[in-house]
């Protein structure tokens, strides 16, 4: 398996998995409008790619905010239903990572799994200054700091656009 950038010749194959990954559509209707964001961020938008060239995952990172400073919100994150449990999702994510710190991005915030996303190094975000948009949604809101993140990025957190309107 191979963690390469998404190409635009991707897209069809991407929204399918994500489909097949989250029959109830609200992943795919919300991966189609952060393409068209403004907050799309090329570099963020990974493949996990099979030998043979079949794309097997895909994670997105948009620009988003900690107060006024800018920072990554991770999502949606979709494998293939036959391939999950076998480590796509994980390099996913640690390409993710990797890629963020590599631009100077201070933090990433997600809402996601309390039992997944700490393996990775994710803590509860109010745990580092960050505020999320949502209280109930509790200890499952998380942010991991990178190199870049420093005292002073403490805030209300705010996904790109196309999250405000789910």
């Amino acid at each position: 398996m191979m963690i390469r950038r998404e190409r635009a010749p991707d897209r069809p194959e991407i929204l399918a998995l994500i489909e097949a990954a989250f029959p109830e559509g609200v992943e795919a209707h919300l991966l189609r409008e952060l393409f068209a964001a403004r907050e799309y961020i090329p570099e963020l938008s990974l493949v996990a790619e099979s030998p043979d060239g079949a794309v097997l995952g895909h994670v997105i990172s948009t620009r988003a905010w900690i107060g006024d400073n800018p920072a990554l919100g991770l999502g949606p994150l979709g494998v293939l239903p036959a391939r999950q449990g076998r480590g796509v999702g994980s390099a996913l994510v640690k390409a993710s990572i990797g890629a963020a710190n590599g631009l100077g991005e201070p933090a990433i915030v997600l809402l996601g799994s309390t039992e997944y996303y700490p393996r990775f190094g994710f803590v509860p975000a109010d745990s580092v200054g960050i505020a999320s948009p949502d209280p109930s949604w509790g200890s499952h809101f998380m942010a991991l700091p990178l190199a870049a993140f420093h005292p002073g990025i403490r805030g209300r957190f705010r996904y790109a656009e196309p999250f405000n309107r789910l």
